[in-house]
């Protein structure tokens, strides 16, 4: 692995609105590349920028706890922190991967953050995250955290195909067992599953079946991007070495879209194989209210559950009108209990969402939410 280290001008990076997978507005990238080396990776993909062979070269941003400290800092700044998880995980490289060890910087970083007494909200596939099980518990206890864990499958054969560099999937599950031992909510992440791979029934269930035998909180479910150039060529050559029969599938599959995003009707007929599996073993597929009750504020609240809610109904294969409205408020100035008589004038906001709105703002919950992430 060769290691590089750089000098980052800043390490926060602030989404437009509220991300309601994470419950979070920052995120962090301490790492550039990634050691995994996971033959799926959406990293590899050109736009990310990563020098180097990916999954061989790693950058290190030596300098990113004092930057860190310093976006954390609330004197001087123009607008307050936003509320919400800080994420900690990023796309172009797992803040436990084989470099922490060496360079503290996830460690260093969570400090901070529980010096700032913020929740966090740590994605990650490495078991380096036990090392730090003392501070997380304390940001725990004084705020909020949330440990999740990623899969494409809880196989180990294929795990060692397609993450070569990540640790099995069975010392994965023993890291969730031991946080959720120390009373920390954690989640599973099963993505991206890999198509015609990974994504059989059989393996999805034993996926979700291991992720309620061990307590998870919630199981977030995802396909695989393949975007055009090296991210596709690079994966395409570790299927053809699996097996060369699929690369018809695949091509059919991913036939060029911009983003990366496999075919409308692969995109269905998997997303149904896990609603009909995740209905067996009756787990939220969102994080769930009680995680960021209290945490958020109103406008950000009422744009979670409703995004929650789009999601909940069109994963059923309803039509949805509230994902329309979770965009709108999110673009809001104002707070929402200043509008209350002019909730109607926001774009996308009819009766039945206004009730829905107002239900929030009044009780900080929603009745018709609980029910649907409980009955799916």
């Amino acid at each position: 692995m060769g290691l590089k280290e750089i000098r980052a001008k800043s390490i926060l990076r602030k989404a437009k609105k509220i991300d309601s997978w994470f419950i979070s507005w920052y995120g962090m990238n301490l790492y550039r590349g990634c050691s995994h080396n996971c033959t799926y990776c959406d990293g590899r993909a050109e736009k990310y920028n990563v020098e180097g062979n990916f999954g061989e070269d790693v950058s290190v941003k030596v300098n990113a706890v004092e930057i860190l400290k310093k976006e954390l800092d609330p004197v001087g700044k123009r607008k307050p922190f936003k509320k919400g998880y800080v994420l900690l995980g990023g796309g172009v490289g797992d803040a436990y991967q084989t470099a922490e060890k060496e360079y503290l910087l996830a460690r260093n970083a969570l400090n901070l953050l529980n010096e700032y007494s913020l929740p966090v909200h740590i994605l990650t596939k490495s078991t380096l995250i036990r090392r730090d099980g003392d501070l997380i518990s304390e940001i725990n206890r004084k705020r909020k955290a949330i440990v999740s864990i990623s899969f494409s499958s809880v196989n180990k054969r294929l795990s060692s195909i397609f993450e070569p560099g990540v640790p099995s999937p069975e010392e994965r599950l023993d890291t969730i067992s031991f946080f959720r031992d120390r009373g920390i909510a954690c989640g599973m992440f099963l993505l991206p599953v890999i198509p015609f791979v990974s994504d059989p029934e059989e393996l999805i269930d034993e996926a979700v079946c291991r992720a309620k035998e061990i307590g998870v909180s919630f199981v977030i479910f995802g396909g695989m991007t393949l975007k055009t150039g090296r991210q596709k060529d690079y994966f395409l050559d570790v299927i053809e070495n699996y097996d060369p029969c699929l690369l018809n599938d695949y091509q059919k599959t991913y036939a060029g879209d911009k983003w990366g995003q496999p075919t409308g009707s692969y995109f269905r007929a998997v997303n149904r194989r896990f609603r009909d599996i995740i209905r067996k073993y009756a787990l939220p597929v969102r994080v769930p209210l009680e995680l960021f009750s209290g945490i958020l504020d109103e406008n950000d609240l009422v744009t979670v559950i409703l995004e929650h809610l789009d999601y909940l109904l069109t994963f059923r294969g309803w039509s949805s009108p509230y994902g329309y409205a979770a965009h709108s408020i999110s673009q809001l100035k104002e707070p929402l209990s200043s509008m209350r008589g002019d909730l109607l004038k926001i774009r996308g906001v009819g009766e039945t969402t206004k009730k829905i709105m107002l239900e929030i703002l009044d009780t900080g919950s929603c009745a018709y939410y609980r029910r649907l992430m409980k009955e799916l």
